[in-house]
This record gives C-alpha cells, sequence and structure tokens, in this order.
C-alpha cells in the first residue's frame, strides 16, 4: 500500500509542478512498473496500452461524440434553446438564470461535454442578463454550474469512459442519467429562487412574453428535440449500438450545421481540428491513466481496500461517503476526466464487492464529478467562464456558484438514499 501512496503523492508533486496530468500519470506509472518488474516490462506496457486504446472499437464513440458536440455548437441550438426557455422564465426574478439552468440542460442532452456547454452557453445566456441588472456573481454562477450538467444527461463521455473502465451496459448508463439529471435541473431552479429571496437586486424580473411568442420560441427547439429522440431512441430502441447511435448524431449534427449556418471548408475544418484536440486530450489522459492504474493493481491498494471495505459489510452506505468525499477532495486539484480515469477502477471492485449496483455508482461518480467542476481552487467550469468572460473576476464566479454547489450536496444525499431515482429507467433497456 506504502507503494501505491507514494505513486499518487508523486502524480499530485507533478500535477502541481503543471506538468500536464496525463504525462504525470503515465510517468508514475511507468517508472512504478519499471522498478518493481523491469524496464522490459515497462516498455511493453507502454506500446501495448497506447496500440490497444487507440485501436479499440469500443473507445470510438468518443470522438464521435466530441464531433457531434461542436457541430451542434456551431449550428447555434444552443441560442434557441435559451431564447425559448426565456420566454416562459423571463418574467420571474432570476427567470433569466433559470432559463440558463434549462437552457443548459437541453444542450446537454446534444452535447456531451460540460465544458463545451459552460462555454457555448456563457457567449448566449450573460450578456442579457448582465443588460438586465443581474448581478455577475448570479450570471456567471448560473451559467458554471448549469454546465455541469453536460456530463450527466445523456449522451455524455463520461458515462462512456465509466462504462469501458466497469463493463457495464452505455445505454443503461444514458438512462440511468435521466432522471438524475433532471432532478438536478429542479435544485439548481431551487437555488436560484432562494438565491434571489435573498437578494432581489441579483436577479430582476424581465418583460413577460405573450403566450403567442412563447409557442413560437418553441419552433426554434425542434432541431434539439430531434437530435435527442434520433440517438437515444435508436439506442433504446435496439435499432443501432451507442457508437453507431454517435456517428448517426453526427450525421444529424452535419446537416443541422449546414442548413443554419451554410456550407463552409473554413468552419468544417474549425471544428475537425477542434474536435480531433479534445480526443487527443482525452485518450493522452486515458493512456496515462491506465499505465497508472497498471501499477496501482501490482500493489496491495486494491486488496487492502477490500479488506478495509469488508470490515464495513454492515453499514456499506459508510464506504459511499467516505468514496464521495474522496471525490470532492480529489476535485479540488484533478479536472473531472483525469479523477474518473485515476480512481474508478480502483473504487469500482471495492462497491462491486459491497454489492452495490454499478450503474447506480457510475451516476453519482459523475454526480460527484459534476460538483468538482465548480469548487475551488480548480473548478474548470469556473475558469472554462473566466476564459470566455476575462473582465468577471475568479472570486466573484465562485461566490455565484455557491448556491449551487449546495444545491448540488442535496441532490447527491437524494440519489445516495434513494438508488431507485437512479435505476427506475434502466429495466427499459435490454
Amino acid at each position: 500500500m506504502n507503494e501505491a501512496l507514494l505513486a499518487f503523492a508523486a502524480m499530485l508533486v507533478l500535477a502541481f509542478a503543471r506538468l500536464p496530468i496525463a504525462f504525470a500519470m503515465g510517468l508514475v506509472g511507468f517508472a512504478g512498473i519499471a522498478l518493481k518488474i523491469g524496464m522490459p516490462a515497462s516498455l511493453a506496457m507502454l506500446g501495448s496500452v497506447s496500440y490497444e486504446t487507440g485501436l479499440s472499437y469500443a473507445l470510438s464513440i468518443v470522438p464521435m461524440f466530441v464531433l457531434m458536440g461542436n457541430l451542434v455548437t456551431r449550428a447555434g441550438l444552443s441560442e434557441e434553446l435559451y431564447n425559448a426557455s426565456n420566454a416562459f422564465l423571463g418574467h420571474r426574478r432570476g427567470g433569466l438564470a433559470m432559463a440558463t439552468i434549462v437552457a443548459c440542460g437541453g444542450f446537454s442532452a446534444i452535447c456531451g461535454s460540460s465544458i463545451a456547454t459552460a462555454a457555448t452557453m456563457a457567449k448566449v445566456a450573460v450578456p442579457p442578463m448582465r443588460r438586465f441588472g443581474y448581478s455577475d456573481a448570479l450570471a456567471s454562477g448560473s451559467v458554471a454550474a448549469g454546465g455541469t450538467l453536460g456530463i450527466l444527461i445523456p449522451p455524455s463521455v463520461v458515462m462512456v469512459i465509466y462504462g469501458i473502465l466497469t463493463q457495464q451496459n452505455i445505454g443503461k448508463l444514458f438512462i440511468a442519467g435521466i432522471l438524475p439529471g433532471l432532478l438536478a435541473i429542479a435544485c439548481y431552479l431551487a437555488a436560484v429562487m432562494v438565491t434571489v429571496r435573498l437578494d432581489a437586486r441579483a436577479g430582476p424580473r424581465g418583460p413577460r412574453v405573450p403566450w403567442a411568442l412563447r409557442l413560437l420560441a418553441l419552433r426554434g427547439v425542434w432541431g434539439v428535440l430531434a437530435l435527442f429522440v434520433l440517438v437515444l431512441g435508436g439506442i433504446y430502441g435496439g435499432v443501432f449500438t451507442p457508437t453507431e447511435a454517435a456517428g448517426i448524431g453526427c450525421a444529424g449534427a452535419f446537416v443541422f450545421a449546414i442548413v443554419r449556418r451554410g456550407w463552409s471548408a473554413s468552419w468544417l475544418l474549425d471544428v475537425l481540428v477542434e474536435s480531433a484536440a479534445t480526443t487527443g486530450m482525452v485518450f493522452g489522459i486515458l493512456i496515462g491513466a491506465l499505465m497508472f492504474a497498471n501499477f496501482v493493481n501490482l500493489t496491495t491498494l486494491p486488496s487492502e481496500l477490500i479488506a478495509a471495505a469488508s470490515s464495513f459489510s454492515a453499514t456499506p452506505i459508510l464506504v459511499i461517503v467516505a468514496i464521495c468525499l474522496a471525490y470532492v477532495l480529489l476535485g479540488c486539484v484533478l479536472e473531472s476526466m483525469s479523477m474518473i480515469l485515476l480512481t474508478v477502477p480502483i473504487f469500482y471492485p471495492v462497491v462491486q464487492h459491497l454489492g452495490f449496483d454499478l450503474i447506480w455508482f457510475g451516476i453519482i461518480v459523475v454526480v460527484v464529478t459534476e460538483i468538482s467542476l465548480i469548487t475551488p481552487p480548480v473548478g474548470l467550469n469556473v475558469f472554462v467562464l473566466r476564459s470566455v468572460l476575462p473582465d468577471i473576476p475568479t472570486g466573484t464566479v465562485f461566490r455565484g456558484v455557491m448556491p449551487f454547489i449546495a444545491a448540488d450536496v442535496v441532490r447527491l444525499a437524494l440519489l445516495v438514499a434513494f438508488p431507485v431515482i437512479t435505476l427506475a429507467l434502466t429495466p427499459l433497456v435490454r
């Protein structure tokens, strides 16, 4: 166990030294196996992990969903989602912030990336909120928190990675995220209501939109609904696999982008390059994490964790609580994808040994990871907003997300206490 703890410490030191997390994990894993078994074994592992990961058919779903999200962003569907949500909610106190949360939920259903959701909705939603006198804290906080929905509401790249790591049905993971996603939206809306009740000036009312214009605004969201039904309906209907669904979703998003923005080789090149860069980052982190996990599995840490968990057999839920706390702490220093890839191979055998459902645990992991996206000092979504809105101080954004973090804690407690919320829809997937 000491070897594993030293490896974790070395990895964190390298990460704090600004070495990219993929290289930090990979270097520690490579060096650990070289010291424990020998350099030939370490070199063989480097080659086999890189080759098998790069050519994995199961992982081909990742670049497809990344590309689909970028095409949807290019098509401008986020603007229609926000306009439709604003038409129904904008006249309430904090209504624009509520509209932002609902629009983020809708955009997440066709994007699958928290970073992309936060960056896109920041450009769409923050300017009108500031124009109507909203506080920068509430405006930025609602976007940062709403953006976290990107990895929970299906399709989700993080769920795909979790499913591959734990050999769980990706279709079941997707459908299991729907009710927790709706619960997240409800909790965030409640957080906005509490915020404006405590400070009415933070989110003044906007003009009331006539019903005729509200119904007209709904016509703009048909593209989002069509893509959502196409991708998830095809998976749950058994028409095609998740990998095939990702490809079909890309084709649909490409058609929407051409119809709405017109054909241009330049924007297509930009989308492809951005998607390739994001995919390369994900695969780099995945390869590094797998190398690190291979070394950890050679130590006594996994067996000792299972033995320690067995001592809590009378109250196994305490193990889940401890894992959640570990994720919250790790989220303060690691970004979400690195955290998932680093910890899931270690934690899921323990959870499985205690008899918990791995689909349920996957959603719990995603929800805790969502919290890490907006918690200081890393809070990746917060820094995404800072890059898009450089005139809003980082401290203001962190202050704005605090009510949403509280809402997340309530939601996490409900999902841990009542697994039926997560698992209610999974019997629909065979």
